[in-house]
């Protein structure tokens, strides 16, 4: 097409540079100005509909949308559609809802909570609340608790037992655990060769003279609260040292056997006292029940 048909074709704004340079006036595609036009009208319709316009202190409140809601005091409340009252519904009806699960919780075995997914799911969303609430304050978030201080809930080591039955009675009525502090009580050669036996219970390459020496040590002063066999008792709380999970000595922590040797030898010289609180009186029945479930299957229960 020759430059003077261009020309005439097409409509310019007039503009020129240099002399032969023109800008065109083309008109906007046809589609563009039918979604520009229809959006005109969705803006003037949602103006009527929806609260929109400040008037004032006011604000136009729409038309022909009503929301009714149920306050916490349990008043019904009708109001024109806004945010603020469908979020209240919505609360409420959230609210309703989980009522229908927690009353069907109450009544539930922990042996039915796990053959439902559907409640079983539910518990574990509001395990997950309560659980950053109360307990991830010692235990942390994800359950893993603080080495030497709060036990870790993810491992298969229970101190205190870890079925249904064990761990909500840990959660209603709080545990004690003493360990005494053996400073004083044994000689330095006592303690250094019981540590010796401790580590050798978790495969560490040690002493085996000192080891047999503490083993006798052991027997006459530890296996009160150990047992025999170094598995640890429920009922007192006391560790298993044979599974390789320290709670309290820092073992993990060491990059020597040396360093070791002077983790457990902190403990042992030193004792511990551990409490955990009594959440009877704190939780509810449901919400304990929920905490065990959650707990539980933190850890694989027994």
């Amino acid at each position: 097409m020759s430059k003077d048909k261009t020309q005439k074709s097409v409509q310019t704004t007039g503009h020129s540079w240099d002399g032969d340079l023109q800008e065109y006036n083309n008109p906007l595609p046809r589609w563009w100005l039918w979604a520009f036009y229809a959006t005109i009208v969705f803006a003037v319709v949602y103006w009527f509909l929806y609260p929109t316009l400040p008037i004032g202190r006011d604000y136009t409140k729409g038309i022909g949308n009503e929301i009714t809601y149920t306050t916490a005091d349990g008043k019904t409340v009708t109001t024109h559609w806004n945010t603020r009252a469908l979020f209240l519904k919505e609360q409420e009806e959230a609210r309703k809802r989980q009522a229908v699960y927690l009353e069907k919780l109450a009544k539930a075995s922990y042996e039915d909570i796990a053959k439902d997914p559907e409640l079983s799911a539910f518990v574990f969303s509001r395990a997950k609340v309560l659980f950053a609430d109360n307990c991830a304050a010692c235990h942390q978030r994800g359950g893993n608790g603080v080495l030497g201080e709060y036990p870790n809930l993810l491992d298969d080591s229970w101190l205190w037992g870890g079925t249904f039955a064990d761990i909500q009675q840990t959660i209603t009525n709080g545990r004690h655990g003493n360990m005494p502090a053996w400073k004083g009580q044994l000689s330095d050669q006592q303690i250094g060769d019981v540590v010796e036996y401790v580590l050798s219970l978790s495969g560490e390459p040690v002493d085996a003279d000192r080891a047999a020496r503490g083993k006798t040590v052991f027997m006459n002063n530890c296996a009160v609260c150990h047992g025999q066999d170094a598995r640890g008792q429920k009922f007192l709380g006391s560790a298993n040292l044979t599974d390789k999970i320290w709670t309290i000595a820092k073992v993990p922590q060491a990059n020597s056997l040396d360093g070791k040797r002077n983790a457990v030898r902190q403990v042992v010289e030193n004792g511990k006292r551990r409490t955990m609180p009594a959440w009877k009186g704190r939780l509810s029945d449901t919400e304990i029940k929920i905490l065990t479930y959650y707990v539980h299957e933190l850890g694989g229960g027994q």
